[in-house]
């Protein structure tokens, strides 16, 4: 190795490679600001100004885009072609590029920042050169990231080290790296694409590995958890796990589920979901009420599932819960000290910490097909629910109040969703059926399972009543009130039914399906 160029925005690790670069005997090209660090720490290097004879220009916006930097990192010394015409033009070769790029993503995100300062934090100099080096693989090493600054080390001691693998695992990250950064500018460029009516023709999408998992939703399929950039706080991306086994891609998966469900609610509020859907849920003055009022809607269905408060998870709730059930995980904005030490004697529950003071997420859903991606608005849950009084009977205050926590908890139950509750909790839950009518037996079979009474609950589903056979099975189970979006052309029948069985009806003119 006789030449490397660096030239790098993050300076991490920098000047430890440089020193190891001169005391090797490596000749350091570099630009600006890291020309300048290496010269102050006592480093030897050549600017690249003075190198290719040209002095760099507009702002700085013209550095290395020059023949003695792109034909050194794409010439080929094995051709006598390349060699000949590297001679003549007085150009020689670079072995290794070390460049990390401008920090568009930092700076596209500061809320302070301009759209021209952002502008000008678009690299080209540094993606050109490393796209030339990571193509010229097989004659220079490209490096992109400082946690591969010891490699270059190990190289120096040791050139065997330097396998045709570990070369184009190299060059393939330069490629990944390249391609997220375009496609972070594109997004910025297109408006971000937050909502339908800019959804972009071309649709780039940038995810990065957070981890690998044992396995996926079967042992028999890979996985690994991959996290979109800029994710929000309040999500399981951002969770900080303070217990517990690695997530799996189930625990994600339906800890996904229970934080959305539970951060619809503005109360304290517990959720439990089991395989993605919601088995109990309720408010309470406290957690542990909350929780003990939740885990009484499906206890066998609970056991194993995912436990989601929206406050502050205390000592009782904790003791609560180690006591009574085996949980796979736990989520809450913050845990106490006290809950902390009775959550360490069950090591295995994964205890995750969520900042939910921060806005949900209002940007796009996408879901995975054969050949393609659906892509749509993420359902939010709406912040005031409207209600439109569809029968003869007017909801009481009190079943206007279990309505609306129903509503709210049959949209994070996959459809066709059916929601039984009273006095803020759930009483029953019916999810996945075929038929509307077949999940509204499961919801009363469930309840009568858990020794509950669906007499004086009131029910919601996620979408219209397309007969009103649904409407007479509610009234012989003993619902007084209904919450539905309405739509169906048979409106008329569903609402006569109701009047029928004194039922108070409100339509709110929005579905909630979740196929998925």
């Amino acid at each position: 190795m006789k030449r490397a160029l660096i030239s790098v925005s993050d300076k991490t690790g920098i000047i430890d490679l440089a020193r190891a670069l001169h005391e090797a005997g490596v000749e350091i090209l570099s630009t600006g600001g890291t020309a300048a660090l290496l010269k102050q720490s006592g480093i030897p290097v050549m600017e690249v100004a003075s190198y290719t004879g040209f002095p760099e220009m507009l702002d700085g916006r013209l550095k290395t885009l020059h023949p003695r930097i792109h034909g050194g990192l794409l010439g080929r010394p094995d051709r006598a072609d390349d060699r000949v015409a590297m001679r003549d033009a007085g150009i020689g070769a670079i072995d290794l590029l070390v460049v990390n790029l401008y920090p568009f993503e930092r700076t596209s995100r500061d809320p302070s920042a301009n759209t021209a300062q952002v502008i000008e934090q678009i690299d080209i100099g540094g993606p050109a050169m490393l796209r030339s080096a990571a193509k010229n693989h097989e004659h220079v090493l490209p490096v992109v990231d400082s946690a591969d600054y010891g490699v270059v080390v190990e190289a120096l001691k040791n050139p065997a080290a330097i396998t045709p693998d570990m070369r184009r695992g190299l060059a393939a990250k330069v490629f990944a790296h390249t391609a997220r950064y375009d496609g972070l500018i594109a997004r910025y460029l297109a408006g971000g694409a937050e909502t339908a009516e800019s959804l972009p023709e071309v649709l780039n999408l940038t995810f990065v590995k957070r981890y690998a998992m044992r396995y996926g939703e079967n042992p028999h399929q890979r996985a690994a958890f991959y996290e979109t950039p800029g994710a929000s706080p309040a999500s399981i991306a951002q969770a900080t796990k303070i217990q517990g086994k690695e997530m799996s891609f189930n625990n994600v998966a339906d800890a996904d589920a229970a934080l959305e469900c539970v951060r619809a609610f503005a109360e304290p509020a517990c959720v439990i979901v089991k395989h993605a859907n919601p088995c109990g849920a309720a408010l309470g003055e406290t957690m542990a009420a909350a929780y003990d009022r939740a885990y009484a809607t499906d206890p066998t269905s609970a056991f194993g599932g995912i436990i989601a408060v929206n406050r502050p998870l205390d000592e009782a709730t904790a003791s609560l819960i180690v006591a009574r059930q085996f949980v796979e995980v736990i989520i809450a904005p913050e845990v106490s000290a006290q809950a902390a030490r009775v959550l360490a004697g069950k090591p295995g529950i994964r205890v995750l910490v969520v900042n939910m003071s921060e806005p949900m997420h209002t940007g796009l859903d996408y879901r995975r097909v054969s050949g393609g991606l659906l892509v749509q608005d993420r359902d939010v849950p709406e912040a005031e629910i409207k209600l439109e009084p569809v029968s003869r009977r007017r909801p009481t205050p009190a079943e206007t109040r279990d309505l609306v926590f129903a509503w709210r908890i049959a949209q994070f139950v996959k459809s066709n969703a059916i929601v039984f509750a009273r006095d803020g909790r759930t009483i029953g839950i019916g999810a996945g059926q075929m038929s509307r009518v077949d999940s509204a037996r499961v919801a009363v079979w469930k309840a009568e399972e858990a020794g509950l009474d669906v007499k004086g609950s009131v029910l919601a589903s996620d979408a219209f009543f397309p007969f009103r056979d649904g409407l007479d099975s509610a009234a012989a189970a003993g619902v007084t009130a209904v919450i539905q979006p309405g739509g169906s052309v048979r409106d008329a029948e569903v609402i006569a039914s109701a009047c029928e069985h004194d039922i108070a009806m409100v339509f709110t003119g929005r579905r909630h399906f979740r196929h998925a």
